[in-house]
C-alpha cells in the first residue's frame, strides 16, 4: 500500500514514514501543497494523510482539488484544529477521516486500515481467496492455520493483489503500490516477486494469473 504523507513538520513527518515503513507501507513525502499537487499528478496512492497547516497553502486545497476532479483516493486529515466545525467542514468538503493531533500511531494505522477496506469495498477485516487467508489487522497471510513467510515486497504485491480479487491490477499500478520515486527499481523486479509469490501460495486454492498487456489478477482456482 503507496500512501502520500503531506506534513510540513519534518521531525513529525520522518517520524511517521519510519513507523509506517514498519508497518508495511511505502511513503511518500511532501512537505508542502506545492509539492503534493506535484506528485499527485504522476503518481497514485492507496490513502493520503493530509496536515492542514502547510507553508504555502492551507491542505484544504488538496482536498479540494482532488474531489474536483472525482480522484476517490481515502483522505484522512491529521491536524491540531480541533473545532468541531472545522472537523464537520472538511468532511464535507470530502475528506473521509479526521484525526487531531496529537494522536496514537495505534489509533492513526486503525484508521487507515479501516478507509483503506472501505476503499475496496470490504467491511470484514479478513480478505480470503481460497484458502489464503490476510488478516487486515494483523497483516497475517496464512493458509489453514498456518502463516506465510513473505518478504515485505512480497506481502505488498499479495496484499494489493488480495483486495481486489477477481479483478486486474495493471503493472504500472502494482509497481506504483509498492515503490516511492526514491526506490531504485529494475524493469524485472516485479516479476520476480510475482514467481516467488505463486509457489508460496500453489496450495492455498489462490493463483496469480498474468493477463498479457494488461497486468496480474488473483483468482480462485479448484485445490
Amino acid at each position: 500500500m503507496k500512501l502520500l504523507l503531506v506534513e510540513d513538520n519534518r521531525d513529525l513527518s520522518f517520524w511517521l514514514t519510519r513507523l509506517l515503513n514498519q508497518s508495511g507501507y511505502a511513503v511518500e513525502q511532501a512537505f508542502s501543497v506545492r509539492e503534493a499537487l506535484h506528485f499527485l499528478l504522476t503518481q497514485s496512492y492507496n490513502a493520503i494523510l493530509l496536515d492542514l497547516t502547510l507553508p504555502d497553502q492551507n491542505g484544504q486545497t488538496v482536498l479540494k482539488s482532488l474531489r474536483s476532479k472525482n480522484n476517490e483516493v481515502p483522505v484522512l486529515i491529521i491536524s491540531a484544529q480541533d473545532k468541531l466545525q472545522d472537523i464537520i467542514g472538511h468532511l464535507n468538503l470530502g475528506a473521509d477521516d479526521y484525526l487531531v493531533k496529537p494522536f496514537n500511531i495505534q489509533e492513526l494505522e486503525a484508521r487507515l486500515r479501516s478507509l483503506l477496506r472501505r476503499a475496496s469495498g470490504k467491511t470484514n477485516p479478513v480478505l480470503t481467496c481460497g484458502s489464503l487467508q490476510y488478516d487486515t489487522n494483523s497483516k497475517i497471510f496464512s493458509c489453514r492455520g498456518s502463516e506465510l513467510t513473505l518478504t515485505p515486497r512480497e506481502h505488498a504485491v499479495l496484499e494489493t493483489l488480495i483486495r481486489v480479487p477477481g479483478k486486474t491490477v495493471s503493472k504500472k499500478d502494482l509497481a506504483d503500490s509498492l515503490f516511492t520515486l526514491n526506490d531504485t527499481v529494475s524493469p524485472k523486479a516485479l516479476e520476480i516477486y510475482i514467481v516467488r509469490l505463486r509457489k508460496k501460495i500453489e496450495n492455498t486454492g489462490a493463483q496469480i494469473v498474468t493477463l498479457r498487456g494488461l497486468g496480474y489478477m488473483l483468482t480462485h482456482v479448484a485445490e
